[in-house]
Protein backbone atom coordinates (compact mmCIF):
# COMPACT_ATOMS: atom_id res chain seq x y z
CA UNK A 1 0.00 0.00 0.00
CA UNK A 2 1.26 3.49 -0.89
CA UNK A 3 2.18 5.77 1.99
CA UNK A 4 -0.60 8.24 2.69
CA UNK A 5 1.02 9.94 5.68
CA UNK A 6 0.62 13.29 3.92
CA UNK A 7 -3.16 12.86 3.89
CA UNK A 8 -3.47 13.00 7.68
CA UNK A 9 -0.51 15.10 8.78
CA UNK A 10 -2.39 18.44 8.83
CA UNK A 11 -6.00 19.65 9.23
CA UNK A 12 -8.00 19.89 6.01
CA UNK A 13 -9.83 23.13 5.24
CA UNK A 14 -13.38 22.32 4.08
CA UNK A 15 -13.95 24.10 0.75
CA UNK A 16 -10.84 26.13 1.54
CA UNK A 17 -10.08 28.32 4.54
CA UNK A 18 -13.19 30.52 4.21
CA UNK A 19 -14.98 32.48 6.92
CA UNK A 20 -18.45 30.91 6.50
CA UNK A 21 -19.08 33.12 3.48
CA UNK A 22 -18.92 36.42 5.32
CA UNK A 23 -16.11 37.90 3.26
CA UNK A 24 -14.09 34.87 2.11
CA UNK A 25 -16.38 32.46 0.31
CA UNK A 26 -16.20 28.69 0.05
CA UNK A 27 -14.56 27.02 -2.94
CA UNK A 28 -12.86 30.21 -4.15
CA UNK A 29 -9.29 30.94 -5.08
CA UNK A 30 -9.17 33.38 -2.15
CA UNK A 31 -10.16 30.63 0.29
CA UNK A 32 -7.64 28.24 -1.27
CA UNK A 33 -4.82 30.78 -1.14
CA UNK A 34 -5.63 31.48 2.49
CA UNK A 35 -5.50 27.75 3.31
CA UNK A 36 -2.18 27.26 1.52
CA UNK A 37 -0.65 30.24 3.29
CA UNK A 38 -1.78 28.83 6.65
CA UNK A 39 -0.36 25.40 5.80
CA UNK A 40 -3.70 23.57 5.79
CA UNK A 41 -4.63 20.86 3.33
CA UNK A 42 -7.53 21.80 1.06
CA UNK A 43 -10.78 19.94 0.47
CA UNK A 44 -13.04 21.11 -2.33
CA UNK A 45 -15.90 20.00 -4.56
CA UNK A 46 -15.83 19.35 -8.29
CA UNK A 47 -18.72 19.65 -10.72
CA UNK A 48 -18.67 18.89 -14.47
CA UNK A 49 -19.34 21.78 -16.81
CA UNK A 50 -21.31 21.60 -20.07
CA UNK A 51 -18.03 21.57 -22.01
CA UNK A 52 -16.60 18.69 -19.98
CA UNK A 53 -14.35 20.72 -17.67
CA UNK A 54 -14.06 20.02 -13.92
CA UNK A 55 -14.96 23.21 -12.05
CA UNK A 56 -14.80 23.90 -8.32
CA UNK A 57 -18.36 24.22 -7.03
CA UNK A 58 -20.50 22.37 -4.51
CA UNK A 59 -24.18 22.88 -5.35
CA UNK A 60 -26.09 21.66 -8.38
CA UNK A 61 -27.82 25.06 -8.61
CA UNK A 62 -26.09 28.43 -8.83
CA UNK A 63 -28.54 30.25 -6.57
CA UNK A 64 -26.96 30.04 -3.10
CA UNK A 65 -23.47 30.99 -4.25
CA UNK A 66 -23.99 33.24 -7.27
CA UNK A 67 -27.47 34.66 -6.68
CA UNK A 68 -28.90 33.43 -9.98
CA UNK A 69 -30.91 30.33 -10.70
CA UNK A 70 -29.62 27.67 -13.05
CA UNK A 71 -27.93 24.29 -13.20
CA UNK A 72 -24.16 24.55 -12.93
CA UNK A 73 -23.81 21.65 -15.37
CA UNK A 74 -25.70 23.50 -18.08
CA UNK A 75 -23.04 26.23 -18.29
CA UNK A 76 -19.67 26.27 -20.01
CA UNK A 77 -16.58 26.60 -17.81
CA UNK A 78 -15.77 29.97 -19.35
CA UNK A 79 -19.25 31.26 -18.55
CA UNK A 80 -19.03 29.96 -14.98
CA UNK A 81 -15.69 31.71 -14.66
CA UNK A 82 -17.42 35.05 -15.18
CA UNK A 83 -19.98 34.59 -12.39
CA UNK A 84 -19.24 36.47 -9.13
CA UNK A 85 -19.24 34.31 -5.99
CA UNK A 86 -21.20 35.94 -3.18
CA UNK A 87 -20.89 39.35 -4.79
CA UNK A 88 -17.10 39.30 -4.28
CA UNK A 89 -14.31 39.61 -6.83
CA UNK A 90 -13.97 35.81 -6.82
CA UNK A 91 -15.35 33.78 -9.72
CA UNK A 92 -16.08 30.05 -10.04
CA UNK A 93 -12.64 28.49 -10.66
CA UNK A 94 -11.72 25.52 -12.79
CA UNK A 95 -9.78 22.63 -11.33
CA UNK A 96 -6.77 23.68 -13.40
CA UNK A 97 -6.87 27.15 -11.85
CA UNK A 98 -6.86 25.59 -8.39
CA UNK A 99 -3.88 23.41 -9.28
CA UNK A 100 -1.98 26.38 -10.68
CA UNK A 101 -2.65 28.44 -7.56
CA UNK A 102 -1.67 25.80 -4.99
CA UNK A 103 1.27 24.47 -7.01
CA UNK A 104 2.03 21.62 -4.62
CA UNK A 105 2.31 23.72 -1.46
CA UNK A 106 -0.30 21.70 0.48
CA UNK A 107 -2.24 18.49 -0.18
CA UNK A 108 -5.52 18.60 -2.09
CA UNK A 109 -8.55 16.40 -1.40
CA UNK A 110 -10.94 16.64 -4.35
CA UNK A 111 -14.54 15.44 -4.01
CA UNK A 112 -16.38 14.63 -7.23
CA UNK A 113 -20.10 15.51 -7.05
CA UNK A 114 -21.80 12.96 -9.26
CA UNK A 115 -25.11 12.52 -11.02
CA UNK A 116 -26.13 9.04 -11.99
CA UNK A 117 -26.14 8.45 -15.75
CA UNK A 118 -24.73 11.95 -16.38
CA UNK A 119 -21.07 11.46 -15.45
CA UNK A 120 -19.55 9.98 -18.60
CA UNK A 121 -16.02 11.31 -18.87
CA UNK A 122 -16.06 13.14 -15.53
CA UNK A 123 -13.62 10.87 -13.70
CA UNK A 124 -11.22 10.78 -16.64
CA UNK A 125 -11.31 14.57 -16.99
CA UNK A 126 -10.30 14.95 -13.34
CA UNK A 127 -7.56 12.32 -13.59
CA UNK A 128 -6.15 13.95 -16.72
CA UNK A 129 -6.12 17.36 -15.02
CA UNK A 130 -4.06 16.09 -12.08
CA UNK A 131 -1.92 13.60 -14.00
CA UNK A 132 1.15 15.83 -14.29
CA UNK A 133 0.50 17.91 -11.17
CA UNK A 134 3.54 17.94 -8.90
CA UNK A 135 1.89 17.76 -5.52
CA UNK A 136 -0.15 15.41 -3.32
CA UNK A 137 -3.75 14.91 -4.49
CA UNK A 138 -6.46 12.55 -3.25
CA UNK A 139 -9.76 11.93 -5.07
CA UNK A 140 -13.02 10.95 -3.39
CA UNK A 141 -16.79 10.75 -3.85
CA UNK A 142 -20.02 9.63 -2.23
CA UNK A 143 -21.00 8.14 -5.59
CA UNK A 144 -19.96 4.55 -6.09
CA UNK A 145 -20.16 4.72 -9.88
CA UNK A 146 -17.66 7.58 -9.90
CA UNK A 147 -15.34 5.67 -7.57
CA UNK A 148 -15.50 2.75 -9.99
CA UNK A 149 -14.77 5.09 -12.91
CA UNK A 150 -11.82 6.62 -11.06
CA UNK A 151 -10.30 3.24 -10.31
CA UNK A 152 -10.80 2.11 -13.90
CA UNK A 153 -8.69 5.02 -15.16
CA UNK A 154 -5.68 3.37 -13.55
CA UNK A 155 -4.76 6.57 -11.71
CA UNK A 156 -1.98 6.37 -9.15
CA UNK A 157 -3.67 9.03 -7.02
CA UNK A 158 -5.38 7.67 -3.89
CA UNK A 159 -9.14 7.25 -4.21
CA UNK A 160 -11.45 7.34 -1.20
CA UNK A 161 -15.06 6.96 -0.12
CA UNK A 162 -16.96 9.93 1.30
CA UNK A 163 -19.69 8.53 3.54
CA UNK A 164 -21.99 8.74 6.52
CA UNK A 165 -24.62 6.67 8.29
CA UNK A 166 -25.01 4.08 11.01
CA UNK A 167 -27.71 1.75 9.67
CA UNK A 168 -26.52 -1.81 8.91
CA UNK A 169 -27.48 -1.50 5.25
CA UNK A 170 -25.48 1.72 4.95
CA UNK A 171 -22.39 0.17 6.52
CA UNK A 172 -22.75 -2.85 4.22
CA UNK A 173 -22.89 -0.57 1.18
CA UNK A 174 -19.73 1.19 2.36
CA UNK A 175 -17.97 -2.15 2.74
CA UNK A 176 -19.00 -3.05 -0.79
CA UNK A 177 -17.55 0.21 -2.12
CA UNK A 178 -14.21 -0.49 -0.46
CA UNK A 179 -13.96 -3.67 -2.53
CA UNK A 180 -13.19 -1.43 -5.49
CA UNK A 181 -9.73 -1.10 -3.95
CA UNK A 182 -10.20 2.26 -2.28
CA UNK A 183 -7.42 3.81 -0.22
CA UNK A 184 -9.11 5.93 2.46
CA UNK A 185 -12.42 7.05 3.97
CA UNK A 186 -13.88 10.48 4.78
CA UNK A 187 -16.74 10.05 7.27
CA UNK A 188 -19.34 12.20 9.03
CA UNK A 189 -17.86 12.61 12.51
CA UNK A 190 -21.34 12.57 14.08
CA UNK A 191 -21.65 8.92 13.04
CA UNK A 192 -18.50 7.75 14.82
CA UNK A 193 -17.64 5.30 16.14
CA UNK A 194 -19.03 2.51 13.99
CA UNK A 195 -17.94 -0.96 12.93
CA UNK A 196 -17.16 0.04 9.34
CA UNK A 197 -14.75 2.83 10.24
CA UNK A 198 -13.14 0.80 13.00
CA UNK A 199 -12.49 -2.01 10.51
CA UNK A 200 -10.99 0.35 7.92
CA UNK A 201 -8.58 1.79 10.47
CA UNK A 202 -7.60 -1.73 11.56
CA UNK A 203 -6.80 -2.47 7.91
CA UNK A 204 -4.50 0.55 7.83
CA UNK A 205 -6.70 2.84 5.76
CA UNK A 206 -6.65 6.50 6.83
CA UNK A 207 -9.95 7.92 8.07
CA UNK A 208 -10.80 11.61 7.77
CA UNK A 209 -13.83 13.26 9.35
CA UNK A 210 -16.22 15.90 8.00
CA UNK A 211 -17.19 18.59 8.75
CA UNK A 212 -15.81 19.58 12.16
CA UNK A 213 -17.02 22.92 13.53
CA UNK A 214 -16.67 22.47 17.28
CA UNK A 215 -14.85 20.74 20.13
CA UNK A 216 -17.09 17.69 19.94
CA UNK A 217 -15.98 17.09 16.38
CA UNK A 218 -12.34 17.53 17.27
CA UNK A 219 -12.68 15.10 20.17
CA UNK A 220 -14.46 12.45 18.10
CA UNK A 221 -11.87 12.78 15.37
CA UNK A 222 -9.04 12.35 17.88
CA UNK A 223 -10.68 9.23 19.31
CA UNK A 224 -11.98 7.51 16.19
CA UNK A 225 -10.21 8.89 13.09
CA UNK A 226 -6.89 10.22 11.85
CA UNK A 227 -7.54 13.82 10.78
CA UNK A 228 -10.40 16.31 10.52
CA UNK A 229 -11.91 18.32 7.72
CA UNK A 230 -12.86 21.59 9.42
CA UNK A 231 -14.57 24.92 8.85
CA UNK A 232 -15.54 28.01 10.79
CA UNK A 233 -12.46 28.19 13.05
CA UNK A 234 -8.68 28.15 12.99
CA UNK A 235 -7.34 24.77 14.19
CA UNK A 236 -4.21 26.51 15.43
CA UNK A 237 -6.32 28.19 18.10
CA UNK A 238 -8.40 26.70 20.92
CA UNK A 239 -12.15 26.79 20.34
CA UNK A 240 -12.94 27.25 24.04
CA UNK A 241 -11.05 29.04 26.76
Amino acid sequence: MMSLAWLTERPIAHRGFHDLNRSVWENTLTAFARAAEAGFSIECDLQYSADAMPVVFHDDDLGRICGIRGDVRQRMAGELGLLPVGGTADRIPTLRQLLSLVAGRVPLVLELKGRRNEDDGFAMAVVEAVENYEGPVALMSFDHWLLKDLKETGTDRPVGLTAEGLAPEELAAHEAAMQLGLDFVSYNYRHLPNAFVTRQRALGRPVLTWTVCDDEGRTRTALHADQMTFEGFDPREALTA
